[in-house]
């Protein structure tokens, strides 16, 4: 994978599954927007994706 596809792929995931979710929204309501983005980052699986495609793209040098 090249960075371009890598991009591509990590707006594409945020797209479909990040984008209105209601889980996400409950967090921010209930907790805060911290707490939502902490289980977004650590709890969630879309996040855990999001994670390791960031990682793909540090293997790339600048």
């Amino acid at each position: 994978m090249d960075k371009i596809m890598i991009m591509n792929e990590i707006d594409s995931v945020i797209d479909t599954y990040c984008e209105g979710c209601f889980l996400k929204r409950q967090l921010a309501q209930d907790k805060g927007k911290t707490a939502a983005h902490k289980f977004c980052i650590t709890g969630c699986t879309v996040g855990d994706q999001l994670r390791f495609l960031g990682n793909e793209m540090n293997k790339f040098p600048k």
